[in-house]
């Protein structure tokens, strides 16, 4: 069946009994997921809400979030998604600096919500929710009194997403806002998705299987709902049910992190043949460096279906590579995309060779701003080029290669070691769940390298887990970079979008061993 029209809002005009969200509960037709949009943007703009105004919602993966992002993209709103992880007075900083005039949440995070709404001095009467919970407006109530009629001037909005950085309180990644209708958005990305990313529109399935409050699935799955496509949204990562998910509805493309592919491959064989993938044929990766083996293995699995990018929240995707382009170059993380430029520049700005590692620039993105911090955007920039801090290097045809963020880098003797890459060696032995490894100050060396390990489901921590997995890295890495001391831990933690926090890691090291 073909997809009339350009975007959501079109195709749900021309087409209104096409299927939108498969699960969970009742499927939902692209028509009547219209008309709740359509009756939420106008009950927002009864509450007072204009072109230019911030609306955050604190919600866990489910269908109500794009009821959210959907309304404030055609009422000229930035959409702030705040992560349901966070802390009363996080969550009221950024409600705060963000100027939301509303906020959206459900009842498990309303009471952490109210807490924070109330430092950032959010009228009750903004405060929502998507179902019943006490001193909250009922997003159904609302919407009942809202027309169905779509509103009556309709402006593209924008998604204003936090990101930490390394240092200092979290900062808006903000984008001006254009008044022309959202369709013209979804034509451009419609087209740059054709080109680079091998997206089309049709009877396709999407799994949003990410916590769409982060960047990329949350863009992933409007993207989707732009090009026709039907949208299964999970409510959280499990491994097993992922493959379930994936068979029972025909799951033709998704958003994953390598952790997901991690935990994936480490289900017995039995289990992962259980699976009927076939209908698999985009799933798209970011957000982490990922072991060669362990793509490679994906690969194996499911067939040439993972496509990778880099960027970030600030540029987007600056680089692809296609499954072809990293099989004939195992390791890339991509080739510049159309009208991006990259560069590699040492410390001073300079611009390096092929070959060597340094700072990652791109050029050629949509511009942005760091919400109320101009010293902060400044900081970023060399010229027209930006960096997200991330260390790599380009081979003689362009072809770019992670290395690590600068601010994992541990120096060691003087010798530049890249955790990334004990990480990968490590995460290949059965035993590990997972890694974490970091620089600790150490009086000869200035850093000695320390591997913090979660151990796989029925793994034996101890002093003879520790030797295997030393003895585990002696034909694969030099000397230098094997750990010094390899610990063991329950759990180790992670950032919402699968980056391990190796950050949070060190400073809860260091504690222990002051302690």
């Amino acid at each position: 069946m073909g997809v009339e029209g350009v975007g959501f809002y079109e195709i749900a005009t021309n087409d209104p009994d096409r299927p939108a969200i498969l699960a969970p509960g009742v499927p939902v037709s692209y028509g009547e997921l219209h008309a709740e949009v359509n009756r939420l943007s106008n009950a927002l703009d009864g509450l007072g809400l204009r072109p230019g105004d911030a609306v955050a919602t604190v919600l866990g993966n489910r269908p109500d979030f794009l009821t959210v992002l959907l309304a404030a993209m055609q009422s000229g709103l930035y959409i702030v998604p705040v992560s349901r992880h966070l802390t009363a007075p996080e969550i009221g900083y950024i409600l705060a600096d963000s100027g939301a005039g509303a906020v959206v949440t459900e009842s498990a995070f309303a009471p952490v919500v109210s807490g924070a709404a109330d430092e950032a001095g959010i009228a009750a009467g903004l405060r929502i929710s998507v179902d019943p919970a006490e001193g909250y407006r009922s997003m159904a109530g609302l919407c009942a009194s809202g027309s169905a009629s779509p509103p009556a001037k309709r402006r593209m909005g924008s998604i204003m997403l936090y990101t930490s950085g390394t240092t200092g309180r979290p900062k808006g990644v903000r984008r001006p806002l254009l008044d022309v209708p959202p369709e013209l958005l979804f034509d451009v990305m419609r087209t740059t998705l054709m080109t680079h990313l091998g997206l089309e529109p049709g009877d396709e399935v999407h799994l949003a299987i990410g916590p769409l409050y982060h960047s990329a699935p949350c863009v992933h799955a409007m993207m989707a709902l732009s090009l026709g496509h039907a949208v299964v949204v999970a409510s959280r990562f499990r491994p097993e049910h992922t493959l379930e998910l994936i068979q029972r509805h025909g799951v033709t493309n998704s958003f994953m992190v390598p952790t997901m592919f991690h935990r994936m491959l480490a289900l017995p064989d039995e289990v992962r043949a259980r699976y009927d993938l076939s209908s698999l044929r985009q799933v798209y990766h970011s957000a982490a460096p990922i072991p060669v083996e362990t793509k490679q293995r994906m690969m194996d699995w499911w067939g040439p279906v993972l496509y990778e990018y880099y960027g970030s929240t600030e540029s987007g995707a600056v680089v692809v590579a296609t499954p072809q382009d990293w099989l004939a170059r195992p390791g890339t993380v991509g080739r510049a995309v159309d009208g991006v430029r990259i560069r590699i520049l040492d410390p001073e700005g300079a611009e390096l060779p092929p070959g060597e590692t340094g700072l990652i620039y791109a050029a050629g993105q949509p511009g942005f701003e760091y919400h109320r911090d101009p010293d902060k955007t400044a900081s970023t920039m060399r010229g027209e080029f930006y960096t997200p801090g991330d260390l790599g290097r380009l081979d003689e045809d362009g072809w770019l290669y992670m290395s690590d963020r600068r601010t994992d880098l541990i120096i060691s003797g003087g010798v530049n070691i890249y955790p990334a890459e004990i990480e990968s060696v490590l995460l290949q032995h059965p035993a590990v769940g997972d890694v974490a490894v970091i620089g600790v100050p150490d009086e000869d060396w200035g850093q000695r390298v320390v591997a913090l390990v979660e151990p796989a489901d029925g793994a034996v921590a101890g002093d003879a887990l520790a030797a295997e997995l030393l003895a585990h890295c002696e034909p694969r890495l030099a000397k230098l970079k094997h750990p010094r001391r390899v610990e063991f831990r329950a759990e180790l933690p992670r950032t919402p979008s699968g980056k391990l926090s190796r950050s949070r890691v060190r400073d809860a090291y260091l504690r222990e061993q002051e302690g």
